[in-house]
């Protein structure tokens, strides 16, 4: 007789659903976040899900949060550890600049910021970001004012190149071309 063995179930974490959620939200924002199609992509069954979650709201609350914190600790945390303050706003622009999926997450946040639970996580993370890139200004010599002034400009060219990018397609850029404007972002933003 011949016994088919089942296939080993897979085990998930929360983490796990949380990667998935961002990997789905990056994609298709975040209304298409679907405990069902999740876990039909992620080869389980529900269960699965609400072993770790008591709902969708919950799953995309931890996986804002997870992504908010990605941010702190992936870039943020180590460009603060920079020590020259006129290094890390060059590092911080070469090394956001090739970040794709944080990027692409954030604009599909953009796109739902009627979403209750988004809009607490887009205002922490936007005011967390405007006061580092205002510190680092302010540190690498410029006076309050200009140094919150450029923070601002900073961010919002970060936004609307994000906004244009994953939203409208635009512009079209080759990897030289996009390596080009990030460094004329560094010369014309950051104080020689």
């Amino acid at each position: 007789m011949n016994v088919r063995q089942k296939p080993e179930r897979t085990r998930l974490s929360a983490e796990d659903w949380e990667d998935a959620a961002l990997n789905l939200i990056a994609e298709q924002g975040v209304g298409a976040l679907a405990v069902e199609a999740l876990a039909r992509q992620l080869g389980v069954t529900k269960g699965s899900f609400y072993w770790h979650f008591r709902t969708r709201e919950a799953l995309l609350q931890a996986a804002l949060e997870r992504w908010e914190q990605y941010g702190e600790r992936e870039i943020i945390s180590q460009i603060e550890a920079i020590p020259d303050p006129r290094e890390r706003l060059p590092e911080l622009f070469r090394r956001v600049a090739h970040e794709l999926h944080p990027h692409r997450v954030y604009a599909a946040l953009l796109k739902a910021l009627d979403h209750p639970l988004v809009v607490p996580v887009m205002a922490r993370v936007s005011k967390r970001r405007t006061e580092f890139l205002h510190t680092a200004y302010s540190e690498a010599g410029l006076e309050a004012e200009e140094a919150l002034n450029r923070a601002r400009l900073t961010y919002a060219a970060y936004v609307g190149f994000l906004q244009l990018n994953f939203t409208l397609g635009l512009p079209r850029l080759s990897h030289e071309e996009f390596d080009a404007y990030v460094e004329h972002m560094i010369a014309t933003l950051i104080p020689a």
